[in-house]
């Protein structure tokens, strides 16, 4: 997946979002804004870094929530296992960027003067960068001030991730809980307090290969818990290269494909590997051009090859999920 970059919006956009930020009330009206002192960050952005460790610190879970002045937004969600990529997904907000200015505006009146909020006080000093272990989530929030040309950071340990992040316990100082309350709140008017994360609930995988054709003539999903049979078809699929070094007493490969497919752009995922009642549950997505592409007609067979710790037998398939991309994603 290609990386999502973030644009400054343009000098029309700034001036057109100073006007609206030196209108619009703050909290609902009670902070009225002063339209001589623009407030640290009004015209800018704010970004929320959460490393959320999975099976005590094995695997890790990076969000990175990206929020501009203009009300654009995006998420980014990646998947780590023992230092292996293993997937990424991308959303932005829907609709209009300008839809979420007025929340952004009100973010950053909270966080620059709300008493209990604010984040520019001494008791909160931006030179700390503690080490939050294997269970503990590391957050980073950071504001962007394009007027100032500066830039201010936070770095805390906190509880859960972006979807269940919680005050509570956050350290190692008394005031952290203001930056996880910060992120909350960026959380709640982009995303909504109902977010779910794209990989709620599994288990931490990583790629060993990906790619948009394997000679191996796999057609379905399949498991693989020993290394003969892992080396058997890895062989089929990558030839003379050296064998992706697996723990099969802790660990399995599963191979996402769906097959044959006739036209360019197809690729496959696998997204989430969840431990249910009856064993394991794999979910592998299949990824099309969406309506209005035109892929060149070619034969090929895409396929995602991850490794995750162990889980419970059986290992079992979701029924494949098609997914629709935008054109050149």
């Amino acid at each position: 997946m290609p990386h999502v970059g973030r644009r400054r919006p343009g000098r029309v956009r700034l001036e057109a979002a100073f006007l609206a930020l030196t209108v619009l009330p703050a909290c609902g009206g009670d902070l009225p804004t002063n339209p001589g002192a623009l407030r640290f960050g009004q015209i800018g952005g704010v970004e929320v870094e959460l490393e959320a460790p999975l099976r005590l610190g094995v695997g890790t879970l990076r969000q990175v929530l990206s929020w501009e002045s203009s009300g654009a937004w995006t998420l980014q969600e990646s998947m780590f296992y023992r230092d292996l990529w293993g997937d990424e997904d991308v959303r932005s907000n829907p609709g209009h960027p300008s839809l979420f200015a007025e929340g952004y505006a009100s973010l950053i009146t909270q966080l620059n003067d709300v008493p209990g909020q604010e984040l520019f006080i001494d008791e909160l000093s931006q030179a700390l960068d503690p080490t939050c272990g294997p269970t503990r989530t590391r957050i980073r929030l950071a504001i962007r001030d394009d007027v100032k040309e500066e830039q201010a950071s936070w770095v805390r340990c906190a509880d859960g991730s972006l979807a269940n992040l919680t005050t509570l316990d956050a350290g190692p100082d008394a005031a952290a809980s203001r930056v996880v309350l910060a992120a909350l709140l960026a959380r709640n008017r982009t995303l909504g307090e109902t977010f779910v994360s794209t990989y709620a609930g599994s288990v931490p995988f990583g790629t060993l290969d990906r790619g948009e054709d394997t000679p191996s003539g796999l057609e379905e999903p399949t498991v693989f818990l020993n290394r003969n049979d892992w080396m058997t078809f890895w062989r089929s699929h990558g030839g003379e290269t050296e064998v992706p070094a697996v723990d099969f007493t802790e660990e399995m490969v599963i191979v996402g494909v769906v097959g044959e497919r006739e036209e360019a752009g197809d690729s496959v995922e696998v997204r989430r590997i969840l431990q249910v009642d009856l064993g394991t549950l794999t979910e592998v997505y299949e990824r099309v051009p969406g309506d209005f592409c035109s892929p060149a007609a070619r034969s090929h067979v895409p396929y995602h090859i991850v490794v995750a710790p162990r889980t419970p037998l059986p290992i079992r398939f979701a029924d494949v999920r098609v997914e629709q991309v935008s054109c050149g994603s």
